[in-house]
């Protein structure tokens, strides 16, 4: 693993794939993952709370999820980061983004990106995960519209969905 140095101007460079794609960035020690993340154009990583209470910054590093608002920008070096953008598009849904909104669990939608990366996260290791484990896992993931239930369907119907799919990892 490299040593990250600092250059003259007070930044470090570091280098990580991000959606698929490498990037090689200076960022200042001071700067967090989510804000890297934003300036780099992926804007549905959302700002909640600023103490990773709240979820809507979660992504998946390294196959698992974090909140990026919490984290330094230093942390991503030699990482893969997957955000909600990385999972599919709208001509091209996730079968979890699919089950979200088949299921009428998107509201405001402030929330659902990081409900969303959770729930890949979930499905990614537990197969069909029951009632309890679904709302365990949600657990971080504040939702100011709604009681959950919706979103807890959400979980089941993609689920069912990836049984279909051969390769459940999807992307």
């Amino acid at each position: 693993m490299k040593k990250i140095t600092r250059n003259a101007q007070g930044f470090f460079n570091i280098s990580f794939i991000l959606n698929s794609k490498d990037f090689s960035v200076d960022v200042s020690p001071k700067e967090t993952l989510l804000d890297l993340i934003r300036m780099l154009g992926y804007k549905g990583t959302k700002r909640g709370c600023d103490s990773g209470d709240c979820g809507s910054c979660a992504i998946i590093m390294n196959s698992v999820t974090v909140v990026s608002c919490v984290l330094p920008a230093l942390y991503a070096d030699g990482k893969e980061i997957i955000t909600i953008e990385g999972l599919g598009d709208v001509s091209n849904p996730h079968p979890i983004q699919s089950a979200f909104v088949e299921a009428g669990a998107v509201q405001c939608g402030f929330c659902i990106p990081g409900m969303i990366m959770t729930t890949k996260f979930l499905l990614d290791r537990i197969e069909n995960p029951d009632e309890k484990t679904i709302k365990h896992y949600l657990d971080g993931n504040l939702c100011r519209c709604t009681g959950y239930i919706k979103q807890v369907n959400a979980v089941k119907l993609a689920s069912s969905k990836l049984k279909n799919i051969k390769n459940r990892k999807w992307r």
